[in-house]
């Protein structure tokens, strides 16, 4: 019986992933032991994984030292309502570029797409104008809603609808479907791996948000958490403890989420990402 060949090929490629998964690996490794330094051998200590002694505390006064818990909660309820708001519009939005006619429909479409080049930077100035005017400052609705309305999510879900025949809906309207019944009932169960792409990077993005938080929030009660991360250096310098511990509770939700969700991730970007006619 010949011996399987090796493919070397193979292995050299997987011990690749394997070492550059370490690589980006080893900052988490060491922000979770520099949480349990003291905070005066955090940045001291250089690249040594454990400090003079174990201080759990850090946890502890990661909750104390600033209104932490609030701000997770108030983090999370932004993530939650964002990626549902953003999955609802690029759903439908999606399905009016891919199978509605009407006038302009690809033009208008090419202009949406555009608005995926303009850096963020160029966007909060009148982002927050026209906030003012409207009384949102301060508010989760100022943080959520102007984002929610992106052209990634659509852009995705347009192109898996464009790989799709359109026998299902075909079938349906035979059967007497209403144009919200077709959506619900054929539309979202065919759309399920893109859409929980759309939401897990949406989730992501408003979970990591920072700088549009920093301009439209002046109320630390309504901080989410990479304003409420900011909150740990002052005027007496910074506590780089707690930083790490409060870094690190802060992490977990985004691992968690791409843990959980990895095959539906990884089924949804190699079906719909960036395929279609």
């Amino acid at each position: 019986m010949p011996k399987p060949r090796i493919k070397w090929s193979r292995v050299l490629s997987k011990a690749l992933l394997v070492l550059v998964g370490i690589i980006f690996f080893l900052p988490f490794v060491w922000m979770f032991f520099s949480s349990l330094k003291p905070s005066t051998e955090v940045l001291s200590s250089g690249s040594e994984l454990f400090g003079s002694r174990l201080e759990w505390a850090n946890y502890l006064e990661a909750f104390t030292a600033v209104p932490y818990g609030r701000i997770l909660l108030n983090t999370f309820g932004i993530a939650a309502a964002g990626s549902l708001i953003t999955v609802t519009v690029s759903v439908l939005s999606a399905y009016a570029f891919a199978r509605l006619r009407f006038p302009f429909r690809d033009q208008l479409f090419a202009i949406f797409i555009a608005t995926l080049v303009l850096p963020l930077e160029v966007l909060v100035i009148p982002l927050y104008i026209g906030a003012t005017k409207i009384n949102m400052v301060d508010t989760y609705a100022a943080i959520v809603l102007p984002f929610a309305f992106g052209a990634f999510g659509t852009f995705m879900l347009r192109q898996f609808l464009l790989s799709l025949p359109t026998d299902y809906e075909e079938a349906a309207r035979i059967d007497g479907a209403s144009q919200p019944r077709l959506l619900w009932h054929v539309i979202v169960p065919l759309l399920r791996g893109p859409i929980a792409v759309v939401a897990a990077f949406s989730f992501i993005d408003y979970w990591n948000a920072f700088l549009w938080p920093l301009i439209i929030i002046n109320d630390q009660a309504k901080a989410p958490l990479q304003l409420g991360l900011a909150m740990f250096s002052g005027e007496r310098g910074t506590e780089w403890g707690a930083l790490m511990a409060a870094s690190s509770i802060a992490v977990v939700a985004s691992l968690l989420i791409v843990v959980l969700m990895q095959k539906q991730l990884a089924k949804g970007i190699n079906l719909g990402g960036f395929g279609g006619r």
